[in-house]
């Protein structure tokens, strides 16, 4: 399995059951199916992430501080916990659900995310030490979500769609 758990079973529905699916399935198929996306603060500055080059989907775009999918099995909770530590080297950040959000975007090759995400967000005194996986982030950020929704006016191109959706539609969720 790769570091992004790409083989891994995710919960999807099927027929209106919610089961275990191949992860690459469920996004081949357009399945609606859970995951979990973080934002990280600190002060009025958001941790952002630059997807890694290998990813499946959404090479390079940049993306909220952390997302994924649980696995089966796996509580929403301690999914986002566990991604930003493979993801980021971040640990014992207290991550507080604001909500939830569904959306379907495709992301090229022709995969699609609908996903049914809870949103959390984590809140730091101060900006800390990251380890990034390097099979994951190429680079990371922080910045101020004006200077996030500028950006991304100027250059949508360059941001991942759900990422896009959440500032556009969702930013009262998770700005605090």
């Amino acid at each position: 399995m790769s570091a992004d758990g790409e083989t891994g079973m995710i919960p999807a529905w099927r027929d209106g059951v919610l089961q275990p699916v191949e992860k690459l399935a469920a996004h081949r198929e357009g399945l609606r199916h859970k995951a979990v996306s973080v934002f990280v603060f600190a002060g009025e500055r958001l941790l952002v992430q630059q997807r890694a080059a290998g990813k499946y989907h959404t090479p390079g775009l940049w993306a909220n501080s952390c997302c994924t999918h649980p696995h089966w099995g796996e509580s929403d909770a301690a999914c986002a916990a566990r991604r930003l530590g493979e993801e980021l080297g971040l640990a014992g950040v207290a991550l507080e659900p604001v909500g939830e959000v569904e959306y379907r975007a495709e992301v090229g090759g022709g995969m699609v995310e609908h996903e049914v995400v809870t949103m959390y967000r984590g809140t730091l005194d101060a900006v800390p030490e990251l380890a990034p996986d390097p099979a994951e982030v190429q680079a990371v950020r922080w910045l101020t979500l004006d200077a996030l929704a500028e950006e991304i006016s100027e250059a949508p191109e360059r941001f991942t769609p759900w990422l896009r959706i959440y500032m556009a539609e969702h930013r009262g969720i998770f700005a605090g």
